[in-house]
């Protein structure tokens, strides 16, 4: 007769200590390699402006970058200071760097995969090649995958008006279609092969110069006139 009550004290027991141990830990801790995906900061622009390479200026383009990223739904990318990665000449007739105007860093695609930890990285101050601009990760705000050499059509040359280190370009050549201002089938911008394919230049920033800043410019080249898009905090 004493059997059943000292089972069934067993078992209110258990349960008070099952209760106890939720109560301290309400939810189960993440599985290792689990982490949540890092939030999006960086992509290249789905489609361009359909202006060649007339932006309306910096503000312009940083615009745009901003425009795709609300668009593109990616958690808290609408909150984010979105800068293109273009170099330009200022109205005192002094360089704006690229990679001055971008932030510091890391800097993350819309999947979430590591892009570059800084803007050293980014741009091999140290050692070369530490970013991960390539076809597979430099992909689009939608998440999507741009065409490059191989594909129909090549769309691989992105608007940079930079040097390898991210810095405008020094001298009188137009390297900026007129600071972004200019889709005439005169003056150029210095484009990048995101890709890192074609032409015999790898450089992601600075591989070769556009034949004019017009859409068909653009076109004839291997482009398209897409930016790099970077959030700046």
């Amino acid at each position: 007769m004493r059997v059943v009550p000292c089972l069934v004290g067993g078992l209110l027991a258990a349960s008070l200590l099952s209760s106890a141990a939720i109560a301290q830990n309400p939810t189960a801790p993440p599985t290792a390699g689990q982490a949540p995906a890092a939030p999006m900061t960086f992509f290249i622009t789905s489609v361009g402006k359909g202006d060649g390479a007339n932006y309306g200026g910096l503000a312009g383009a940083d615009a745009y970058c901003a425009q795709l990223a609300a668009a593109s739904g990616a958690a808290a990318a609408a909150g984010r200071a979105w800068r293109a990665y273009l170099s330009a000449v200022g109205p005192d007739g002094k360089p704006i760097h690229a990679r001055d105007r971008i932030g510091a860093g890391p800097w993350h695609n819309a999947k979430g995969a590591l892009i570059a930890a800084n803007v050293a990285d980014l741009h091999g101050d140290i050692i070369r090649d530490r970013n991960q601009i390539n076809k597979p990760n430099a992909i689009t705000e939608k998440g999507q995958t741009v065409n490059g050499v191989g594909d129909t059509p090549n769309m691989h040359d992105i608007l940079t008006g930079s040097d390898t280190e991210g810095r405008a370009l020094p001298g009188t050549y137009d390297t900026t279609c007129s600071n972004w201002t200019s889709n005439s089938a005169t003056g150029s911008a210095m484009l990048g092969h995101f890709d890192r394919a074609g032409g015999g230049n790898t450089s992601w920033n600075s591989a070769h110069p556009s034949r004019g800043c017009g859409q068909q410019n653009l076109v004839s080249t291997g482009g398209a006139g897409l930016l790099y898009c970077f959030a700046a905090n």
